[in-house]
């Protein structure tokens, strides 16, 4: 008869089906209720009798499958939530060796949100593509992201690309305007499931609309505070940026931000940045600042001071800047003339755009060329050359009546809009706005061409007389450096202007004076930047750089700076700095500013890097820069200073409140409001160590994986040979691949997809660090497409076969029952799963244990057919009841979480838009009585309202969300399978409890007596019986191994594979006579001194007594 409970195998039903009931119905047909075990579908379905009694022949015998099968599915099970047992999943696979802020903000931040909608906001170089890159991974591994978008700056885009594929084994497609057009009408957004593109392709008005239609899992945008928006008093103005900001936000699941700079020093713009990870969070400034105690839930920031190694080092050593200052009025009176020439030009076409009602930022491309002479004299030689030829154009136009003078009349900028630019884009329009002009008829023309000739009159005499002042304290300045460090790899010198045309006049002086030189500059694509970097690293003693080398390239190997000019944007200063001031950089880091104090803005700047330095002694602090956009909440830097120069603002107004405000306790009033306020200062490094501590003793990489593989290719009929080098390496080759994997690898939906391609895989290694020692050795892991195609086959093939399981045999003869595997998991109201685990319990004489999931690698696996002397259905019900059990335990450490989580949305999300109700309440109550007075304000009166509808409708949706987040609740546990675990017959390796007991004992008085701290584990079937901390935090894993006599030992599978993993780290303590007179043998790292004989199907090793006499 058919119970219930039984499995049915029959072609009916794509899967096995679990019998939930069945009952007669009429005289001839029986009514069948199931359950498919893979997909979990209800099954009901009506059969005539004679079918349903000939179900009976599809019903399978329990323990029936190959034991070997089993096991692989089993191991598919752990391998697909390989995150519960290695925290640092994605760290132990990437070529990468994440310090404590990187770990810390991508695993006890970013990955504990229900969704990623995050900034990362650390200084410059602590790494933020590394932590990026580990997100993407875990992500994959966790099967959360599919698709994933990454935008940058354009000349980032291949660094991206270059990074994750070497550091994290990712390929990514680059999307620009080629691709699209060679698309013929499909859209790459929908075809490439890993693409990168730049923020200024993507912000086109074309591009964005066929952006708004693909829905991506994670989207990272990298230097996110360019997609700005400005809040001018009570209105706000959006740039293209920021529209692809709002959209991303849309079509994302998880959204993350980097950027060293996230607060231009305006509250209500980073508040409008924050809008677009989460609208509504922040309605105000006052909740936004209210955040800043450290609770924030959008973002994290370290400052460099604060960031250390594992070893409590710091990872950033001490900087010093100096500002030297010269004069030109004293030392080059040609020079000043010039200056003073050219203020005055600057000044009147200023005046004249005021006159005529021209926008008030036009001042700001006048004084381009006020920054080109602070650049350099050739600098604005050239673009007083452009802008007179181009005036001369206009000019023959005009009077061929082929051009009106208002046409060419300029509209004005944003200045802040113009500062978030790439620099690329800068220079692109600097060259058009220095070729503009406000003239309005011929007279005008000609008069400002003939002045623009007077002053290209000057820059040539001054350039041809080899006299500039600039570049004699360059000289003489790099000259100083050099005196400083004897050997010539300290002497390097990065040298930052903002002109190509400064650049390329540097260029040429300093390599007169006897260095070799080379150069990086916005014209340059990354392959030819990169190939610059390793000649200044492997020969040249300067590199002169423009602002491209700001982002993206890294010269920890030098140590001296000098910024030739200072830009305007404070942001820039601290980019620069950062490529020589990061993570790996050996040497204190100089930087000296080059500043003429006799200019206006020269005046203004040398008084502000001046007080800058006076509170940096003052407070000890290193971040001379970090502040100075912070100083203005309505005007940045670049406003002010373009005021200066262009004569509309005295230079001392701004000095006197320079003197006045800047002081000690402005900086802490920063501190508290503006970008210190968002770091977190105190990481938790003893968490960080527990976690990294757990991971390395619970990762089941390499060792797992690799015999893993080995079986798994194995018995899908693929071949692999072990390999040693020349060099002595050992590698695996991969002879032959299987077409079944083949055809699942071209088949999958599979995140890590990929061709197969033999040749690629004549070389791998599972080991990290061989692969790092040894590059051409492919790493190979979690992610590789063959690896997954693997586990796909399993997928596909396996599974399904679990639920009957298999007999499996105990060499040790200890174990005589069953092991139950099951899946516990918690959800919340909205369908998530917030917590998974598998647990696995050994069943034997109503006795229950949990056991680790791994202990199925010391059981042989014969294929056998074993009898079930019990009813299966009541052992998985025993099984199932202790679940339910630890389960609750589990509920309560994730409730904990959860509640923090939503106490937060509570406290910003719900209360923002209570806020805003409440302001726009009053704002309808004054419409209501300005209509009764007979105003006419109806249509601002029907959008208040609709406004509050709209808000009304939100808090309504979010209550709802906040109310289904707390309430989770536990998930009855899903049976995995279920294993008949028997003695084996006269294999000689009973175990003697007593004789056993009284070796651990001695170990743990032997540890105690050597000052370690040991912890008995022996019941948890770890591959080990003690962990041993030792006084400075280093852990010893112990496996004791206790005999009455002296004698050979027996070691198991998992306890080999631990002596393989721990290394040096893993002890095996011998005691002979225990029972007597206690003689112990200890031996370090035993997977590399002893050489047992492999026995009992491979899941023991003999350890002869000779063998571990010689090895102690």
């Amino acid at each position: 008869m058919l119970e219930n409970g039984s499995i049915i195998e029959s072609p009916r039903w794509p899967e096995p089906l679990e019998v939930i009931s069945h009952e007669v119905v009429g005289d001839s047909e029986v009514r069948l209720r199931g359950l498919t075990k893979l997909s979990k579908q209800y099954v009901e379905c009506i059969l005539p009798n004679e079918e349903f009694i000939n179900l009976l022949n599809y019903t399978k015998k329990y323990f029936s499958e190959n034991p070997l099968e089993i096991f692989l599915g089993l191991e598919w099970f752990r391998y697909k939530n390989a995150s519960l047992y290695d925290p640092l999943l994605a760290m132990n696979i990437s070529k990468v060796d994440p310090l404590p802020h990187q770990l810390d903000a991508v695993y006890n931040h970013a990955l504990k949100m229900p969704k990623i909608r995050f900034l990362i906001a650390d200084d410059p170089g602590a790494g933020k593509t590394i932590m990026a890159g580990l997100i993407i991974k875990e992500l994959k591994l966790r099967g959360l992201a599919k698709k994933i978008l990454i935008i940058c700056p354009g000349h980032l885009k291949e660094q991206w690309r270059r990074e994750l594929y070497e550091k994290f084994n990712e390929n990514f497609t680059v999307i620009d305007r080629g691709l699209f057009s060679n698309s013929y009408g499909a859209s790459p957004w929908e075809k490439e499931n890993q693409a990168i593109t730049s923020i200024d392709f993507a912000k086109q008005a074309d591009i964005l609309n066929s952006l708004k239609d693909t829905k991506y899992c994670l989207v990272i945008v990298d230097e996110a505070h360019k997609m700005s928006a400005y809040r001018y008093g009570k209105s706000t103005k959006k740039t293209d940026r920021y529209a692809l900001g709002q959209t991303i936000s849309k079509i994302s699941e998880n959204l993350l931000f980097l950027t060293a700079t996230p607060h231009n020093g305006n509250s209500q713009n980073f508040r409008l940045f924050l809008d677009l990870l989460a609208p509504n969070m922040f309605s105000n400034v006052t909740l936004l600042n209210k955040s800043l105690n450290g609770d924030n839930p959008l973002y994290i920031r370290r400052l460099k001071e604060d960031l250390i190694d594992f070893d409590g080092k710091k990872l950033f050593l001490k900087r010093h800047t100096h500002t030297l200052t010269y004069q030109l009025k004293t030392s080059s009176e040609s020079e000043f003339e010039l200056y003073d020439n050219l203020s005055r030009y600057i000044k009147e076409q200023y005046n004249k755009a005021l006159s005529k009602g021209n926008n008030r930022n036009i001042a700001f491309a006048m004084v381009i060329l006020q920054r080109r002479f602070a650049s350099s004299t050739y600098a604005l030689l050239n673009s007083l050359l452009r802008r007179k030829n181009k005036l001369e154009y206009l000019l023959n136009m005009v009077e061929n009546e082929s051009l009106h003078p208002y046409d060419y009349r300029y509209k004005g900028i944003d200045i802040q809009e113009y500062d978030e630019k790439e620099y690329e884009e800068q220079e692109q329009e600097d060259e058009i706005w220095e070729t503009l002009s406000v003239s309005e008829n011929r007279y005008e023309l000609k008069k400002e061409i003939d002045t623009l000739y007077d002053l290209i009159e000057s820059c040539k005499t001054i350039i041809h007389s080899e006299k500039e002042i600039k570049v004699r304290e360059l000289k003489k300045a790099m000259e100083d450096l050099n005196k400083k460090y004897p050997e010539k790899k300290d002497k390097k010198i990065l040298i930052f202007t903002e002109s190509k045309d400064t650049l390329d006049y540097l260029n040429e002086k300093i390599s007169s004076w006897g260095y070799d030189t080379c150069t990086i500059h916005g014209g340059m694509k990354l392959d030819k930047r990169r190939e610059q970097e390793q000649l200044f690293k492997d020969s040249k003693d300067v590199m002169i750089a423009t602002e491209a080398a700001g982002e993206g390239i890294n010269l920890q190997f030098c140590h001296l700076m000098v910024n030739y000019d200072i830009p305007w944007n404070p942001n820039r200063l601290e980019q620069r700095l950062g490529r020589i001031h990061r993570y790996g950089q050996t040497k204190e880091v100089y930087c000296i500013n080059l500043v003429a104090d006799d200019t206006r803005e020269g005046l203004v700047l040398k008084t502000l890097l001046n007080k800058m330095d006076q509170i940096r002694d003052e407070l000890g602090e290193d971040k001379v820069f970090d502040i100075l956009g912070d100083f203005y909440e309505e005007k940045n830097l670049s406003q002010l200073l373009a005021e200066v120069a262009a004569n509309s603002k005295s230079e001392y107004e701004v000095i006197s409140e320079i003197e006045n405000k800047l002081d000690s306790d402005y900086l802490n009033k920063m501190r508290d409001t503006l970008n210190e306020s968002l770091a977190v200062h105190n990481i938790d490094y003893t968490r960080l160590r527990n976690i990294k501590q757990m991971a390395f003793e619970q990762k089941f990489i390499p060792e797992y994986i690799e015999e893993f593989f080995k079986k798994a290719y194995s018995h899908m009929g693929g071949k692999l040979s072990e390999r040693i080098s020349k060099e002595g390496i050992k590698y695996i080759s991969i002879d032959n691949i299987p077409s079944k994997i083949k055809k699942t690898a071209n088949l999958q939906d599979n995140i890590f997809t990929g061709t197969l391609n033999l040749n690629e895989y004549s070389k791998v290694t599972f080991n990290k660090d061989i692969h790092m020692q040894n590059p051409e050795i492919r790493l190979f892991s979690f992610g590789d497409p063959l690896f997954e195609s693997v586990l796909s086959v399993i997928e596909r093939d396996i599974l399904k076969k679990l639920e009957f399981g298999a007999f499996f045999e105990d060499p040790d003869g200890n174990m005589d029952g069953y092991i139950t595997y099951i899946m516990g998991s918690i959800k919340d109201g909205l369908g998530n799963v917030v917590g998974r685990k598998i647990y696995s319990y050994y069943i034997s004489n109503d006795k229950i244990t949990e056991v680790p999931v791994s202990i199925l690698w010391d059981l042989s696996i014969k294929h056998k057919t074993g009898e079930c002397e019990d009813n299966i259905q009541n052992i998985k019900n025993k099984a199932e009841m202790k679940c339910r059990e630890d389960l609750r335990e589990y509920l309560l450490e994730i409730s904990m979480e959860k509640k923090r989580q939503v106490n937060i949305k509570e406290r910003y999300g719900q209360n923002s838009l209570e806020t805003n109700m409440s302001e726009l309440d009053s704002q309808i109550i004054e419409l209501e009585e300005r209509k009764d007075r007979g105003e006419l304000v109806d249509l601002a009166l029907r959008n208040a309202r609709e406004r509050m509808e709209s808000y009304e409708d939100s808090l309504k949706k979010l209550k709802d969300e906040i109310e289904r987040e707390k309430n989770i609740t536990m998930q009855y546990p899903e049976h995995i399978t279920t294993i008949r675990v028997g003695p084996a017959k006269s294999s000689g390796m009973s175990r003697n409890d007593e004789t056993e007991k009284l070796g651990m004992d001695y170990v743990m008085q032997y540890e105690l007596m050597n000052k370690r701290v040991p912890e008995d584990v022996s019941l948890k079937c770890l591959g080990y019986d003690i962990r041993s901390k030792g006084e400075y935090g280093n852990y010893r894993y112990i496996e004791v191994k206790s005999r009455s006599e002296l004698g050979e030992i027996i070691i198991t599978k998992n306890e080999w594979i631990n002596a393989e993993k721990f290394g040096e780290n893993y002890y095996l303590y011998v005691v002979y006579n225990s029972k007597t007179n206690p003689e112990l043998k200890i031996i370090k790292n035993p997977y590399k001194h002893l050489k047992p004989t492999e026995i009992y199907e491979s899941v023991r090793y003999l350890v002869s007594k000779e063998d571990i006499l010689n090895g102690s």
